[in-house]
């Protein structure tokens, strides 16, 4: 499942073809995704102008207004036209082709542009979608009860300690909780425990702000790290498949249960929690 460094490369790796461009045709191939395509998409997108595409968590937000008012509003509101709603689910990715390249198997939906260059969407488990904002970012039930962006000041290892104190929940699965923060998922949270020193097994209403602090500050050191090495990958969103995948970085514990720690040696354990595979080394975090 695509994690946020993913999606914000994904962002990164689109935006320059799309924002400023005027739509002239959709081509739905495939309606039925985890959401069904809005009949009225191909009918509210033609002649629409894209504005600043943002991000929010794990989802993708495209403003629209007709005519020459796009762009207007530089920070990226909802525009006069609305605003489109996307999520890559498990397997969805968002590339750029050009006019007259042949759809492959899953390619779902094109959002053909003026200039020759079309935004297709590919996914092979349909588990994404499409869908428009229903209200403002703040107010979308989408939307509104996500915690703050990880990358963020307003996440740190104050809000941490406050949310967790009198929970019995493993830590692991208290940081991977969108309320709490959004988009450190199973990898960047395993490698953040690891980061920290903390056995992600421990109760999250047990952990000293002290300790808090390093967490907070080893998530966003291992998500910044991801989305940086991201950057060398953006060439893969113009042609070619536009499915980066998993950043190609060392993973210290992730994927490794059964192989030594690369700080003490120790073998590497595997374990479930709230039914995911968590690999951490016994020793060096406790």
């Amino acid at each position: 499942m695509p994690e946020l460094p993913e999606v914000e490369t994904t962002r990164r790796g689109i935006a320059p073809h799309i924002e400023g461009r005027e739509v002239s045709e959709v081509i739905v191939r495939q309606p039925r995704l985890r959401v069904p395509v809005p009949v009225d998409l191909g009918e509210r997108l033609v002649g629409a102008r894209i504005g600043t595409l943002s991000r929010r968590a794990k989802y993708l937000l495209m403003p629209l207004s007709s005519g020459d008012a796009v762009g207007a509003d530089p920070a990226g509101d909802t525009l006069a036209g609305g605003t489109l709603l996307w999520h890559l689910g498990m397997s969805g990715s968002l590339r750029i082709v050009r006019v007259g390249e042949l759809p492959r198997k899953h390619d779902h939906i094109d959002v053909v542009l003026d200039g020759g260059a079309i935004l297709r969407y590919h996914d092979p488990r349909r588990f994404g979608f499409v869908d428009w904002l229903v209200d403002s970012p703040e107010r979308d039930p989408r939307l509104a009860r996500l915690g703050p962006e990880p990358l963020s000041d307003a996440f740190d290892g104050e809000r941490l300690f406050v949310l967790s104190r009198g929970r019995r929940v493993a830590v692991k699965p208290f940081l991977m909780d969108n309320a709490v923060v959004v988009g450190v998922g199973n990898i960047y949270a395993s490698e953040a425990l690891f980061m920290a020193g903390i056995d992600p097994r421990r109760a999250a209403g047990r952990i000293s702000r002290e300790r808090f602090d390093r967490l907070a500050a080893a998530a966003r050191e291992v998500l910044a790290a991801a989305i940086t090495q991201g950057g060398t990958t953006l060439r893969d969103f113009v042609g070619g498949t536009g499915e980066p995948g998993y950043f190609k970085q060392r993973l210290n514990v992730y994927g490794r249960h059964g192989q030594p720690c690369r700080r003490c040696g120790a073998e590497l354990r595997l374990i479930t929690l709230g039914q995911r595979a968590s690999v951490y080394c016994s020793l060096c975090q406790t």
